[in-house]
């Protein structure tokens, strides 16, 4: 056991004994008081975390399940984004490096998808972050798909909306010049198609240059015909709307 085991291992048992405490003092028989669920609150933040911090991938993971254990619960305390903010940016933006090699994609990933489920602007700082700064395409897609749902989907004052279209549109136009893939051009193309909706159809023009490269690159048949379809949505309302 090494000691950040052994730290967790130690505040779980300490907070047991004074929850248990607390249950006993303050509410014997009608169950978990307002103090012990304030104070087990408490102690599942603070294991958030030390788990996150660890060199341990599995305690990484752990952290992350434990986050959406918090957010289903209702708790979006500061501590919650921190602990997200500090795993979807280490090993890229904080360079840290475990066996000389950058922290684990897939921890990023889900930490890109929990920001989404999280919300709100201190949220989408985060994915704007690992946008211009993430190279991994597992990450990135997630990161599409967690500013669709809290950066475009949200009221579109002082262009607010487009700082996420700016940065998908950075994203899909590097992959599709580098290593085109599939997943990725889908959930652009799925968050263009939210935006433009909102928008009446329209996207700025270096946008609509990137789902053009999609809709006749290197991707799958079901990807370019997607593209092609959003394209034919835009042109169409806007032939509409002249006349």
């Amino acid at each position: 056991m090494n000691i950040t085991r052994l730290i967790v291992f130690i505040m779980l048992c300490g907070a047991c004994a004074l929850i248990k405490a607390q249950d006993f003092d303050f509410n014997l028989d009608k169950g978990v008081t307002v103090e012990s669920s304030y104070l087990q609150e408490s102690v599942d933040l603070m294991l958030i975390r030390e788990q996150s911090r660890s060199e341990s991938r599995d305690l990484k993971l752990s952290a992350l399940s434990n986050i959406e254990g918090a957010i289903n619960r209702g708790v979006k305390s500061g501590e919650v984004l921190s602990a997200l903010e500090y795993l979807a940016l280490e090993g890229i933006v904080n360079k840290t490096a475990y066996r000389n090699r950058a922290a684990y994609p897939d921890v990023r990933s889900k930490a890109a998808l929990y920001l989404g489920v999280l919300g709100g602007p201190e949220a989408k700082r985060v994915l704007l972050k690992m946008a211009y700064a993430e190279y991994e395409t597992i990450v990135l897609t997630q990161v599409v798909a967690a500013l669709k749902t809290i950066g475009i989907s949200e009221n579109d004052e002082n262009n607010k909306s487009q700082e996420s279209v700016d940065a998908i549109t950075k994203i899909l136009y590097h992959s599709d010049l580098f290593s085109p893939d599939n997943l990725l051009a889908l959930s652009g193309l799925e968050a263009y198609e939210t935006f433009a909706a909102r928008n009446n159809w329209k996207l700025d023009l270096r946008s609509v240059f990137v789902i053009s490269q999609i809709s006749q690159g290197r991707y799958h048949g079901t990807v370019r015909l997607r593209a092609k379809a959003l394209l034919t949505q835009m042109r169409t309302y806007q032939r509409e709307s002249e006349r």
